[in-house]
């Protein structure tokens, strides 16, 4: 009989991401962006068909998609080679080649915000003439007319709906990740849909039903609920919450006056759909965990992007939110959900009695290589959750466990935990770290000679950190695109990410010491482990110099350094070739080092 070799790393790489999709207005048609021939572009499905064309090539990664009511163009916004100064594009209808409608020097931002309902409108924000707050714009595409409607002031200011008269705006204002302000414009005056502006607070999504204003906000409370404001009375209400599950984004049935919405609750989510007219909401099952965009059409059909630990990006349908068809099939090439690893869900205690909660991923015994990486994620506030990630499940089929903290300052446990991560980035979530590193040993997942670190962007930080402050923990460390710096990184971010710098990390002046002593770069002296950096050359969030310049140290004092740089990506790898290379790379590197 024949016999087959394992799977390889390369099957694991070889799934492709699905980062947004549109479905037209008769549902016919189905565009989504995906990297399906090893750069970022858009594909489409003639609908019931299932397979999959090249809808419109650029070679660069997309922001939105939006379909033209009357099915004379579709609108995308490009970047370049993961800078994220997205600009808006046409393609035609049939497809083609996108080209220039709202766009300008490379520097600039054009974000799309709503298209009129007779698709002659499109309002967007730009960072030209107001880089930090951002202003909002209409042009009207029949004489190419261009009107600024809103300058943004205080914070970057986005316009969040558009009534369906496009009378009246509502703007969201972002002060901080846990600092969001929605106000509807009344005449020259910003009126906020909550009872306090200065409040600190969540408000986002908000839909216009009738004279009503309905929107998520975790204002006076630990969880996001549904809330309405009246434009005639002027009245906030709280209309729906879920006990110990955050409600995040709101569609609107209007033809069967229903709301969707998904809440987060730790590592997953969880559907709901709402009835207006009764005031009663069902919980909806889904085909995975983790839901990333929600879809509902003018015939009360849902397109649901998603995706769970063992299964990749898909897009799926259903008639009637309970079975769902699979539209996609992105799958591991020649790998059964079965032989990938679920992750368990634990909890361990912090060093100040905290509760943290981790994803464990224990690597099958049959090919268990007895090492453990730690995984501190990305955000940092986020978390990281029940996905699929082609890295994890390529390292799980090396042998790997992986052990992934939610820190303090995740997502999913309530705004007071959110907050823990603000104007501290390197003591309670270091020691929260540090913690499940020891839950680890006690538990005896991981020998203490056995472990690893590797982690992205925060996670980067983090690893950087935990490196130069408890280098006995591990055998070598993996860097990708961590700040290392604070000083270096606040004064570098994007000029929309300066107003929020302060709230999220702190003042360079006033927190001096804590720069210091929160920053990796101070630790130079006990960062001896082996290390390999990977790093972005367009990166507009954590900028080249902030690797560049730990390596450059690292190096003058003879430390084992080895540093990729992928010139033609940005904040991640969009480019399969380039994805590939690097977890390759990472996994070659940790395996040279097991003895």
């Amino acid at each position: 009989m024949l016999k087959f070799s394992k799977p390889s790393v390369e099957q694991f790489l070889r799934t492709y991401v699905i980062s947004d999709f549109a479905v037209s207005k008769d549902e016919k048609r189905l565009v989504f962006n995906t990297n399906l021939n090893g750069k970022m572009n858009l594909w489409a499905m003639d609908l019931p068909d299932n397979f999959p064309y090249l809808f419109a090539q650029r070679d660069q990664s997309t922001n939105f998609i939006k379909f033209d009511p009357e099915g004379r163009y579709v609108l995308a916004g490009y970047d370049n080679e993961g800078d994220e100064n997205y600009q808006i594009y046409a393609v035609p209808s049939e497809g083609g080649m996108p080209q220039e409608l709202i766009t300008g020097d490379s520097s600039e931002k054009y974000y799309f915000a709503h298209l009129s309902d007779d698709g002659k409108r499109v309002y967007y924000l730009t960072s030209e003439g107001n880089p930090n707050f951002l202003n909002t714009r209409v042009r009207h595409l029949e004489d190419n007319s261009d009107v600024l409607i809103n300058e943004g002031e205080v914070g970057p200011t986005y316009l969040a709906a558009v009534s369906e008269k496009e009378d009246v705006f509502v703007y969201m204002r972002l002060l901080a990740n846990t600092y969001i302000q929605l106000f509807v414009k009344d005449g020259d005056n910003l009126v906020c849909l909550t009872p306090d502006a200065e409040k600190v607070h969540v408000a986002s999504s908000p839909v216009f039903i009738e004279k009503d204003i309905y929107f998520t906000t975790n204002y006076d409370q630990e969880y996001s609920y549904i809330a309405k404001y009246n434009l005639d009375s002027k009245q906030f209400e709280a209309v729906l919450s879920i006990e110990n599950e955050s409600i995040e984004g709101l569609q609107y049935d209007k033809e069967n006056q229903l709301l969707y919405f998904a809440t987060e609750k730790g590592v997953e989510d969880i559907l709901y759909r709402y009835d207006l007219a009764t005031g009663k909401s069902e919980k909806l099952a889904t085909p995975v965990d983790v839901l990333e965009k929600l879809v509902v059409t003018k015939a009360g059909n849902l397109y649901l992007l998603g995706r769970s630990a063992t299964v990749p990006f898909n897009i799926f349908k259903s008639t009637d939110g309970t079975k769902w068809e699979n539209l996609t099939n992105n799958r591991v090439l020649g790998v059964s959900r079965e032989q990938m690893v679920e992750p368990e869900v634990v909890t361990y205690r912090s060093f100040d009695g905290m509760e943290i909660e981790a994803l464990l991923f224990k690597a099958n015994p049959e090919n268990d290589n007895g090492h453990t990486i730690f995984w501190p994620h990305g955000g940092p506030q986020a978390s990281e959750r029940k996905m699929f990630r082609a890295m994890f499940q390529s390292a799980l089929s090396r042998g790997y466990t992986i052990f992934a903290p939610n820190f303090r300052g995740s997502t999913g446990y309530g705004s007071s935990f959110v907050k823990l991560v603000e104007q501290d980035w390197g003591h309670g979530p270091r020691l929260d770290c540090v913690a499940g590193i020891e839950w680890l040993f006690e538990n005896n997942i991981t020998d203490r000679d056995k472990l690893f670190l590797v982690g992205g962007s925060y996670g980067g930080y983090m690893a950087l950190l935990l490196h130069g402050r408890h280098q006995e923990y591990f055998k070598a460390v993996v860097d990708i695109f961590g700040p290392s710096d604070l000083f270096t990184f606040v004064n570098s971010v994007p000029p929309h990410w300066k107003p929020m710098m302060e709230r999220w990390v702190g003042d360079p002046e006033r927190d001096k010491e804590r720069f210091i002593k929160d920053s990796p770069i101070t630790y130079l002296d006990t960062m001896v482990k082996p290390m390999l950096v990977i790093q972005g050359a367009k990166d507009p969030r954590v900028v080249k110099e902030e690797s560049d310049q730990i390596v450059a140290k690292l190096k003058e004092k003879g430390r084992e350094v080895e540093y990729l740089v992928l010139e033609d990506e940005g904040h991640g790898f969009s480019k399969k070739e380039n994805e590939i290379k690097v977890y390759n790379t990472m996994l070659d590197f940790l395996e040279r080092h097991q003895g």
